[in-house]
């Protein structure tokens, strides 16, 4: 007769352990292991292989309907992310930080869906007058095919989705979801795995395609198991500042596109809304003051235009301090580094803080020439010459390194009216483009007071 014994799980790696623990061996993190229930068979229990032989098919005879039609979004740019609109079948999840828009997207994609296809929108978090309002908000409260459900219950939502009669089923969120078999609180290692597990089934058997909305952690990883983001399809992570400024979506893993591809959104009073010009939005209130530099950078493949700001101050204290928004920290501090050693400014007693305007976070390497000019500017007073954006990885020596799609950089650059690029000089010569070996000349030649 089966039996219960107690175990303690890591909710962040899943790892098994007999008894309690403050720090898990296995993923390092603290305070992570909780007490579950495992039902055994007993001492005598023996593993029985109980399968068939499989029925195996060459490349060559498996058929695929490339005829079936995705179901667009109701954003092209979203439509570009996901590799042409939703796939019938296929599991994406959502993630992105609290308050972000993550629900309000879901809302507006599910009611452009609901339009032609029968749309369930399953919510573990709201009630269904919570859901409603944002709903009439959004302008998404008309029309019979978008059905509303609240349950916490993944049984009775598998259930639902197996029935086949929704096209597309959200589920708000993945986190908040329980199985009766397992006897773990939601949002546990167990509980999200296998949650998601017979959710993914169930999606799988009706054709359905499922969106489940995931919670992330205060480092902004997506919370639960990283099995999660193997099991589905498409891994979207939102991002941006949640107070304002733009929020970029971008694909984190496809299995039917592109990752390098992002949608930039802006939140108004009826919702989220794709920039259409996000470069002419981020340069409209601009300054030419000391400090103050274009970039031309690439979110995704799309080029675009943004301001850095820097402001450098005298330090009141033995250290100083570094502050950066939307630029890596650590990256920010190897380039003053550079800056200090490679050129004649002297860093070490000064307050540094960089900005990029519009809350767009940079994890483009061409940024490292613009940051570094922008803090040169601003410690010694000096502005860059008007018409001039500025793009190259910078290296430790103080070399100017070559960046990809400068094509693009420039041509959109053109569109706007600048008249010419500071950059890696290209192996085809370019009248745009003013090329820099170093970034000591690149300081020298371009800061002018």
């Amino acid at each position: 007769m089966a039996k219960s014994r107690l175990q303690f799980v890591c909710q962040n790696c899943g790892a098994r352990y007999p008894k309690w623990s403050g720090r898990c061996e296995s993923c390092g993190e603290w305070n992570t292991l909780v007490e579950q229930e495992q039902a055994t068979g007993g001492a005598s229990a023996v593993a029985r292989s109980a399968g068939s032989i499989l029925k195996s098919q060459t490349m060559q005879s498996i058929n695929v309907n490339e005829s079936e039609v995705r179901l667009k979004t109701g954003f092209d740019d979203l439509d570009t992310v996901l590799g042409g609109g939703i796939l019938p079948g296929g599991v994406l999840l959502l993630a992105g930080q609290p308050g972000i828009g993550k629900s309000t997207l879901l809302m507006q994609v599910a009611a452009h869906v609901a339009a032609t296809k029968p749309v369930l929108y399953a919510s573990g978090e709201e009630s269904a007058g919570q859901v409603k309002l944002r709903a009439v908000r959004l302008g998404a409260a008309k029309g019979d095919l978008l059905e509303f459900v609240s349950s916490t219950s993944a049984d009775d939502i598998a259930a639902t989705i197996r029935a086949g009669a929704h096209a597309v089923v959200v589920v708000d969120s993945i986190q908040t979801l329980s199985l009766a078999d397992v006897a773990s609180a939601p949002g546990s290692v167990s509980q999200i795995t296998n949650s998601a597990n017979v959710i993914m089934r169930a999606a799988k058997a009706a054709g359905a395609a499922v969106i489940m909305v995931g919670h992330v952690t205060k480092e902004g990883s997506i919370a639960g198991p990283k099995v999660l983001e193997h099991l589905v399809d498409v891994v979207l992570q939102f991002e941006g500042d949640r107070y304002g400024g733009f929020k970029v979506v971008r694909a984190l893993k496809n299995r039917y596109g592109s990752t390098s591809e992002a949608a930039i959104f802006e939140m108004n009073d009826k919702g989220l809304a794709i920039v259409d010009n996000p470069s002419a939005a981020l340069l409209a209130e601009r300054m030419n003051t000391d400090g103050s530099v274009i970039l031309a950078t690439l979110e995704g493949n799309r080029p675009i235009l943004v301001e850095i700001q820097a402001l450098v101050n005298q330090s009141n204290f033995g250290y100083p301090k570094r502050t950066a928004s939307g630029f890596d920290l650590n990256r920010l501090n190897v380039l003053i580094a550079v800056l200090e050693r490679r050129t004649k400014l002297k860093l070490f007693d000064k307050d540094i803080y960089v900005n990029v305007v519009g809350g767009i976070k940079l994890a483009d390497s061409a940024s490292d020439l613009a940051v570094c000019m922008a803090i040169a500017s601003a410690a010694a007073g000096k502005r860059l010459g008007d018409g001039l954006v500025v793009f190259g990885e910078v290296g430790l020596g103080g070399e100017i390194r070559s960046v990809p799609a400068v094509d693009k950089r420039i041509a959109e650059a053109k569109k706007l009216g600048f008249t010419a690029a500071i950059a890696p000089a290209p192996k085809t010569k370019t009248p745009f483009i003013t090329g820099v070996a170093d970034l000591r000349h690149a300081l020298i030649d371009y800061l002018k007071s």
